[in-house]
């Protein structure tokens, strides 16, 4: 299996405000955009935040073959428990998640 961060142009994460986080996978051609949007359950989005589903919102922008996920902060940005001030983290779990149903890079 390939992971996401094989397949996509981009991943990137960042704040979205105190209290939100947002996950950014830019896709780059409507193809990819299409398999991904597939492959790509919220339910494997969540599990990989850590959150159940419902808590997880998910946006597609098909103009531009972008996937956008956003979640509530553990603790508000830059309080004493924040570990991950810029909300940066999020985008290497998902570049390493497995994506169902696509190979991985020619060896």
């Amino acid at each position: 299996m390939a992971r996401l961060g094989e397949i996509v142009d981009s991943v990137t994460s960042k704040n979205a405000g105190p209290f939100w986080i947002t996950i950014d996978i830019r896709c780059g051609d409507p193809e990819r955009f299409a398999a991904i949007r597939q492959a790509l359950t919220t339910e494997h989005a969540a599990a990989c935040c850590g959150v159940p589903p419902a808590e997880l919102k998910r946006f597609e922008i098909a103009p531009l073959s972008v996937i956008k996920f956003s979640l509530r902060r553990t603790s508000v940005q830059g309080a004493p428990t924040d570990r991950d001030m810029h909300g940066a983290q999020h985008a290497n779990l998902f570049r390493e998640l497995e994506i169902p149903g696509h190979e991985g890079p020619a060896p």
